[in-house]
């Protein structure tokens, strides 16, 4: 029994010194990279490149299952397998100190790695808080595992209590010196990166929006139902969903943010400052985004206000001309500062569409998980295609010549939205009383508009329901119906007619390679 009781008090010191080396080494990675590049940090180059070798159809799974909590869940996951193999080599390295040493060094070197294959790369500095962390943490992990097995058995055990006992006691300085230590890097390394951010972040408090030289319209009398429960036809910015890989969201300072045009058939390259665009005359459009990995009555669609400058302006003085026009370029590359590529077909840009570099949403400038300071939308078009955020490149090429992040992933070149309906109230197995009940929710087909939507209580026939008035055929449209409910299980079933006189599919695809079709339907109790 007393053999037993001492291996077991020696295995989970050995746990708390591989779990303390862990701590450790994040604590003095996040330091070095406070002071270097925050992105750099060992668990965001980890996490991209999970990401970026992640199959698509799991991706879309995370997305699916955790919405945009995904990042989050992924984090935690890595932080739990690191803590799991930490423990492992604590465990080791009671026996062996040198090789639970050499795998700690191990991870650094793959933190290393990870961070020099990033598409954001600045070169050798990003290996550091990796490497840095790794050291320190393998050195702890030697020391705490050195005091951990001069540690005896239990007091009685074999007959060395008083030596046990300080024995322990040095274990335990030693391990709360570690923690502290690690503690204090850590919160060094979050007041650095802080102050790196305090830049971007004045520059986007400071920034102050022009008056666009072209107003959107008045939204239309009648556009916004007031029934509860029902989308709102502006969404604000806080409630507007981000779907992105970018596990640190980049913090850019406007005052020294650059945009470059360049490539096939540019006949005059370009190099924009913010303040360079702010002073072109500047557009403001209301214009529904959807992401193409909104399942079919999903969360990912939203509706703003936005302001910029129009992108076809911009192509044309860089002398670009679409395919239709003789030009050279049938793609437009655009990269953001994390290294994200999104490709987009240069005859839809230059189509007379909005496509825009947009500076604001909603009123005020671009939110940082929105891509401040500028990014792209291209009305009728899948995010992945066409919203590039934290834009700061953009290449003419050809898709022939050059495949896109997404599309590297099995995800389709080219991307049109695809007209889809979807019921906000009553919410799926909801019980509302029997009696008049109000179903209503929002519709798209953004460059097509919808004309009619109706529903279907379980296999009647299809009945319409009331439009809202349309603002522009690039914004979703509400829509009521006035139901009167029976007592038991009904479903209801929602389907869109777009402006081209196309009713929304009933075949159901999920959202790999170009978007989900479908009809959303929801079931209900009457009471």
């Amino acid at each position: 029994m007393s053999s037993f009781r001492s291996k077991l008090v020696r295995t989970a010191l050995g746990a708390l010194a591989g779990f303390l080396a862990a701590f450790t080494a994040l604590a003095v990675a996040e330091l070095a990279a406070g002071l270097v590049r925050p992105a750099a940090g060992p668990v965001t180059v980890v996490g991209g490149a999970v990401i970026d070798r992640t199959p698509a159809a799991v991706k879309d799974f995370a997305i699916r299952t955790f919405g945009e909590n995904d990042k989050t869940v992924l984090q935690l996951g890595i932080l739990a397998i690191l803590a799991l193999v930490a423990v492992g080599l604590g465990i080791l390295a009671l026996s062996h100190r040198r090789a639970g040493a050499a795998g700690v060094l191990l991870f650094g070197i793959l933190g290393a790695a990870a961070a020099l294959s990033r598409p954001d790369s600045t070169g050798t500095g990003d290996a550091l808080p990796s490497i840095a962390g790794a050291v320190a943490g393998a050195l702890a992990l030697y020391v705490l595992a050195s005091r951990a097995v001069s540690v005896p058995a239990p007091d009685g055990a074999d007959g060395q209590a008083g030596a046990g006992a300080w024995n322990r006691r040095g274990f335990l300085t030693a391990a709360g010196a570690t923690a502290v230590a690690a503690a204090s890097a850590c919160a060094l390394g979050r007041y650095f990166t802080s102050r790196r951010g305090q830049g971007a972040v004045a520059s986007r408090e400071n920034l102050v929006l022009p008056e666009p030289a072209s107003p959107a319209p008045a939204v239309p009398a009648g556009a916004r139902l007031k029934v509860p429960g029902i989308t709102p036809f502006t969404t604000p910015n806080s409630d507007f969903y981000r779907v992105d890989t970018a596990l640190t969201v980049p913090k850019v300072d406007a005052g020294t943010w650059r945009l470059r045009i360049h490539g096939e058939g540019v006949t005059r390259p370009r190099t924009y400052t913010l303040d360079q665009l702010l002073a072109r005359p500047l557009v403001e459009r209301d214009i529904t985004l959807t992401c193409v990995s909104n399942e079919v009555g999903g969360p990912y669609v939203g509706n703003a206000r936005w302001l910029g400058v129009p992108l076809a302006g911009l192509l044309e003085e860089a002398g670009v001309r679409p395919p239709s026009k003789g030009g050279l370029a049938d793609q437009l590359v655009a990269r953001s500062v994390d290294g994200m590529t999104l490709g987009s077909p240069v005859e839809d840009l230059m189509d007379g569409r909005d496509a825009l570099l947009a500076v604001g949403m909603n009123g005020e400038p671009l939110p940082f998980d929105h891509g401040f300071p500028v990014r792209m939308l291209v009305p009728g078009l899948y995010g992945y295609v066409s919203a590039c955020k934290w834009i700061e490149d953009i290449e003419l090429t050809t898709f022939d010549a050059y495949d896109p992040y997404w599309v590297k992933r099995k995800w389709a070149r080219r991307a049109p939205i695809k007209t889809q309906a979807r019921i906000d109230t009553p919410k799926p197995f909801a019980r509302p009383a029997a009696g008049t009940v109000t179903v209503a929710g929002v519709a798209w087909a953004q460059r097509r508009g919808i004309t009619r939507v109706q529903i279907r209580v379980d296999d009647g026939p299809w009945q319409d329901a009331d439009l809202a008035a349309q603002d522009t055929v690039d914004t979703w449209r509400q829509w009521s119906y006035r139901w009167n409910a029976t007592p038991g299980g009904h479903n209801l079933t929602v389907r869109a007619t777009d402006g081209t006189g196309q009713v929304q599919t009933e075949q159901r695809t999920r959202t790999i390679p170009d978007g989900a079709s479908g009809r959303h339907s929801v079931f209900v109790t009457v009471p």
